[in-house]
């Protein structure tokens, strides 16, 4: 019987491609995931460990507290002192201090180098031969003065920077210029991420990011026959309460932890769409083994008939999905391989820079790529296995094909009316649990995917006969031919619906989220956005300094400037957020909705409070809040105006910034908001520009920008979603191609009868093509309307949390999708349509 099987696997190679390539896409999306993944992991690892290298112990500050009081204890940070004392530890080899922050450097036009985020600025700490360690100069040496820097090779080839060259540094400060010294090379991990880094002089480096004589980091060696725990063990002792110590082994061992962490992340989200695409492709193998079954029914009955038991018939059957399997996993094995090897190839010319490493094959992911293989193959050829064991071998014999019982179908139904109702009822309880029920909503959706693909037989029937009497008015005999084929078996007609159904589900869903949240968030970002500019940093990295706000109000041209500041005020025992703004310009810059009382209350040392707050606090205008600032002090703050809450703008508190400064000597500055004399315009931009200095690390943007960044982000997200799921959509398009083989190879006795009595080859294509088109957008309507649903209800659980949301019907996409899906269908009848008008029809009408 297996080599019957093995027979039957080379004797119908066409069909079975279809089904190898839909599990090799699959396993090639796991097994490159997986390598891809692991490869990356490894070598941020190794990169990581390599910053440990003769590093026996780390020391870190976390800096000064402030205690209930608004009292600082603690130093800012490792003084030199402690320096000192470590480095006279007889274990001691060497000591160095570290202190970093944020560095950014232009190029020729002005524009920042890297990619903000991993812009950092460092000091250089030489500690054996006038040397750090950790950098090995290709040019030049070290900053040795206050007025030189040293820039990572990359960065400088970018910038064309040459030693002796002035660069233009920014930090969160006006732009500085200084002399290039040297230019190095560094395992440092976001450099090699496509950041940049910049080396200072110590004591520019401390007076730029803590305090002068303090550092945030030592990093000690350890002398030969001295351990890092006895070193570790040695060094305690003489830190602060603010600071931690920790072996270098230790601490790589817990960043490798880390990346690891990230890596699952990242590693689950694809996987989840590769156990989408073999979700699908189980719909197409189980089409694919009912066709070869149906094709071999004689031949199995013969065997049947000399002996052959009902389980050797369904070993066989199963063998051959077995063969299929491991020869599909294989191919999808080494596919994958090449897929991580793209993808690597892909960030790095896309400039986000993977470190070195080797490609890493672990033993576990070629096994589950077998297992997958194999498994999911075997499991969707059971149920046609299954079938192949019960047909009478008379039966068989005489040609007989056993359409499904009406007490199956009715079973069937029954059950799938069951999964509909329970799945529609987990996802009206998600709904009304609000924001805590976005899993039950995706577990009610799963469920009522399950029960629609269950019912696809019998929607099938009333939902193609509605569209009949049009196909046969358009496209006369043809379109009538092609309804009633389309029909003629529910079962193989749903299968193939089924995973264009599932494709256009999840696309639809996302997309609709996607762009609901996208609208969203523009309208609640801009629409209450007066000003003609918001200045930032570059990258999101950190908050702007103070002197931005201050620079600006002074410059030519600019008509109102106010920065956000955030900060926190303790009202009543609990810390709450606040924003500090310019109570003279924020009615220009912000839409401020006023419920009550007025907003230039604040010039006056008054609070404003969101309306929410309000009634959550039961606060009015004229009540008195009592609260405690940064630095512990106690105050009373009259509330002089409720406003109607800007989520993503303001705070519920807001006051005169002056007063919070007066608070806290480390204001954190998010944004400054800008109008400029004739409002936005290139000239107002170059206003805001120049008057920053041109500054590389500072961004800004204007209304349409912001909406431009908002857009742009949610169809990055929608174009992966897109380029995820088209794998399973590809899938789809061989299975209607395998539902029309079928078809045809069943009708041949009729299309050779349909021939002679007067259709020709033309109508014959056109009726093929028609039931293609016809199975898929019964599939793709289905899909979109199960998508907007669960879009609307996944929406309802954010909908509180963004403000402005409203549900968005992008129709010109949902539009998109049906004709892509009508595409799918005349491209799938291709090869089923020209088989089919080639029939002899002589020879056809003899067929059994």
């Amino acid at each position: 019987m297996f080599r019957t099987a093995l027979r039957n696997v080379l004797a119908h190679k066409a069909r079975l491609l279809m089904t190898v390539l839909a599990v090799t896409l699959g396993v090639a999306f796991v097994s490159g995931t997986l390598v891809f993944t692991d490869t990356l992991s490894k070598a941020l690892s190794g990169q990581s460990a390599k910053s440990f290298d003769g590093v026996a112990v780390s020391v870190t500050s976390h800096g000064s507290t402030t205690n209930e009081d608004g009292v600082k204890e603690g130093e800012p940070g490792i003084s030199q002192k402690t320096l000192d004392r470590v480095k006279g530890l007889p274990g001691v080899d060497a000591v160095s201090g570290r202190v970093s922050g944020f560095a950014g450097v232009g190029d020729e036009n002005g524009k920042l180098i890297g990619s903000g985020w991993a812009n950092r600025g460092s000091n250089y700490a030489p500690v054996k031969d006038g040397k750090d360690p950790r950098y090995g100069f290709t040019d030049g040496t070290g900053p040795a003065a206050a007025g030189q820097i040293a820039l990572d090779k990359e960065t400088a080839k970018q910038g064309s920077y040459k030693v002796g060259d002035k660069v233009r540094v920014a930090t969160n400060g006006p732009v500085k210029e200084y002399t290039l010294a040297g230019v190095f090379t560094t395992d440092d991990g976001q450099v090699n991420a496509g950041g940049s880094l910049v080396l200072f002089d110590t004591s520019v480096a401390q007076q730029l990011y803590l305090q002068p004589g303090f550092y945030q980091e030592l990093l000690v060696g350890a002398k030969d026959g001295t351990t890092a725990d006895t070193l570790l063990a040695e060094i305690k002792p003489l830190l602060a309460k603010n600071t931690t110590a920790k072996t270098g082994a230790a601490l790589a061992a817990e960043q490798a932890k880390s990346i690891e962490r990230e890596m699952a992340g990242m590693s689950t989200a694809l996987l989840i769409f590769a156990g989408i695409s073999l979700f699908v492709g189980i719909f197409l193998i189980y089409n694919t083994f009912t066709m070869l079954v149906a094709q071999r029914t004689k031949e199995l009955a013969l065997l049947r008939a000399v002996g052959a038991k009902r389980g050797q018939v369904i070993r066989s059957v199963l063998a051959e999905a077995g063969v299929v399997g491991i020869i599909s996993a294989t191919i999808g094995l080494i596919s994958g391989i090449g897929l991580a090897i793209g993808i690597r190839a892909l960030m790095d010319s896309l400039g986000a820079k993977v470190p070195a490493g080797d490609l890493i094959i672990a033993p576990g992911t070629v096994i589950v790529a077998l297992v997958i293989g194999v498994v999911v193959t075997t499991l969707a050829a059971l149920v046609p296995a299954w079938r192949t064991g019960r047909i009478p071998p008379v039966a068989a014999m005489g040609s007989a094909h056993l359409p499904a019982t009406a007490k199956s179908l009715v079973l069937r139904n029954v059950f799938g009316i069951l999964l509909g109702l329970l799945g529609t009822g987990i996802v009206f309880l998600g709904v009304s649990m609000g924001s805590d029920g976005k899993e039950t909503v995706a577990a009610g959706g799963f469920f009522l995917m399950l029960g629609l693909i269950v019912l696809l037989p019998l929607l099938s029937r009333p939902v193609i006969a509605a569209i009949r009497p049009l196909l046969e008015r358009v496209f006369g005999v043809p379109g009538k031919l092609a309804a009633q084929n389309a029909v003629r078996n529910p079962r193989r007609t749903a299968v193939t619906a089924a995973s264009l159904a599932i494709g256009l589900t999840l696309v639809t869903a996302m997309s609709v989220m996607g762009i609901t949240m996208g609208k969203a968030v523009d309208r609640m970002s801009t629409d209450k956005l007066k000003a003609d500019y918001k200045v930032t940093m570059s990258g999101g990295m950190g908050g702007l300094d103070k002197s931005v706000a201050e620079t600006l109000a002074k410059a030519p041209g600019i008509k109102a400037v106010s920065p956000q500041t955030a900060g926190y005020l303790k009202i009543g025992g609990e810390f709450r957020s606040a924003s500090g703004v310019n109570p003279a310009a924020i009615g220009d810059l912000l839409n401020v909705e006023v419920v009550s009382g007025q907003l230039g209350s604040l010039a006056k040392g008054e609070v404003a409070v969101a309306d929410t707050t309000a009634k959550k606090s039961g606060l009015s205008v004229g009540s008195v809040l009592q609260v405690q600032y940064d630095d512990g002090t106690k105050a009373q703050l009259k509330v002089g105006a409720v406003y109607k809450e800007l989520d993503s703008l303001l705070s519920p508190y807001v006051l005169d910034n002056k007063i919070l400064a007066a608070h806290s000597e480390d204001q954190y500055i998010p944004e400054v908001y800008v109008n400029t004399v004739g409002g936005e315009s290139k000239a107002g931009e170059k206003a805001v520009i120049d008057a920053l200095g041109n500054n590389p690390a500072i961004s800004v943007a204007t209304q349409q920008d912001m909406r431009n960044e908002m857009g742009g982000m949610v169809n990055l997200a929608l174009n992966i979603m897109y380029g995820l799921l088209g794998m399973a959509l590809i899938i789809s398009v061989l299975g209607v191609v395998n539902t029309l083989a079928m078809s045809v190879f069943e009708r041949t006795q009729e299309i050779g009868m349909l021939r002679a009595i007067g259709l020709d080859r033309a109508r014959v294509k056109n009726m093929i093509r028609l039931e293609s088109v016809v199975i898929s957008l019964f599939g793709a309507v289905l899909g979109v309307v199960v998508g907007v649903f669960l879009a609307w209800a996944g929406g309802t659980t954010f909908s509180k949390s963004v403000p402005g949301y409203e549900l968005v019907l992008p129709w010109d996409r949902i539009g998109l999708f049906l004709l892509l899906a009508a595409l799918v269908g005349v491209l799938a009848a291709m090869w089923p349509a020209r088989s089919a008008a080639r029939l002899n029809m002589l020879t056809a009408i003899k067929t059994e």
